[in-house]
């Protein structure tokens, strides 16, 4: 194996989804989930809802700090705190405010169950996920779906798309991704001859390498593996993909790409696309908002402000009001 240098590793490690400093929602200094608990319940049960005090508490406290409050809330009150949630407020805002205390898989899984349900699939829903969550993640995602649906999540996949689009979800549902940060540059030559020779250099497509390659190896492992592809297609991969695939799979595997290159960006793209039509697409704007608090949000801000020219802060000032408003710049750290 051939290690490359720390400057290189650096840089594909700050690009990558297993990013954990660019975090705008830290563990609360002097945190107690019983004083918590019990200001909420008071925020919620007495006269009016103290919004204010709920936004303050759960947008200001980690993941696992408002799972401790979530248990200490049902120990001392016999009730779900999302429960009370649901039935004192309303709107967006009642949905933020339950996807703060629902446990991170959970609520990964319910958005993969929402985005299968019914007629039709979301399909953009179905790649944002399962192409950027982690290995550790995927696999707790798959025992929440079971815990909560009774039903795996890989049936419902097999149900719900078809063909290699298909195929690729379910490799990525597995959860056998390398999330090895090392990067061996034999490998990604050995790779970016296989998507070579499964593409570019023959009649038809070999979309069973495509899916190997891609949905297998890590991040910062692709990133040099499109390095060495340029080197031997005079391409680079994304035009190969364009060229050579179509559909729903086409746009998975682009998604993959675009997440080894610069998850942040990936995640900017997909909050401007939510924030810039007519009507603002909610769903994402609190999945990704929610979701990568605690993972990369500051560098998502920070690619946003560069792709666009605004701040995101601003962009969701301009398409959200009321107390929504003030969770989602909560959650959002501030502007830049």
């Amino acid at each position: 194996m051939v290690i490359l240098p720390g400057w290189v590793l650096l840089s594909a490690i700050t690009t990558s989804c297993l990013v954990g400093r660019g975090r705008t929602i830290q563990d609360y200094p002097g945190f107690s989930a019983a004083a918590d608990a019990k200001a909420i319940h008071k925020a919620i049960r007495g006269v009016g809802t103290d919004e204010e005090r709920l936004i303050n508490i759960l947008t200001e406290r980690s993941h696992t700090q408002r799972q401790l409050i979530v248990k200490e809330y049902q120990e001392v009150y016999g009730k779900e705190l999302k429960d009370d949630l649901k039935g004192d407020l309303s709107g967006n805002f009642e949905q933020i405010m339950v996807a703060l205390v629902t446990p991170p898989a959970v609520f990964d899984a319910k958005q993969l169950k929402e985005a299968m349900k019914g007629p039709g699939t979301n399909e953009d829903v179905l790649i944002e996920i399962l192409t950027t969550r982690t290995s550790r993640q995927i696999k707790e995602i798959l025992q929440a779906y079971y815990s909560v649906y009774r039903k795996s999540l890989g049936d419902d996949i097999s149900s719900e798309t078809s063909g290699d689009f298909r195929k690729a979800l379910l490799t990525l549902a597995d959860g056998r991704r390398d999330d090895s940060l090392e990067v061996d540059q034999h490998l990604a030559k050995k790779d970016a001859q296989i998507l070579y020779d499964a593409g570019e250099k023959r009649w038809g497509t070999d979309e069973e390498k495509f899916i190997e390659v891609l949905c297998l190896r890590s991040f910062p492992q692709l990133k040099q593996t499109f390095e060495e592809y340029r080197n031997i297609s005079q391409k680079d991969i994304e035009e190969s993909i364009r060229g050579e695939l179509s559909g729903h799979f086409e746009d998975l595997l682009l998604t993959i790409v675009s997440c080894a290159r610069n998850t942040p960006a990936y995640f900017a793209a997909r909050l401007h696309q939510a924030l810039k039509g007519a009507v603002t697409d909610k769903y994402t704007l609190n999945r990704i908002v929610v979701s990568r608090s605690e993972i990369d949000l500051l560098d998502i801000r920070a690619e946003f402000k560069k792709l666009y020219g605004y701040s995101l802060c601003s962009a969701i000032k301009s398409d959200t009001s009321g107390d929504y408003e003030a969770t989602l710049v909560n959650i959002c750290g501030g502007d830049d």
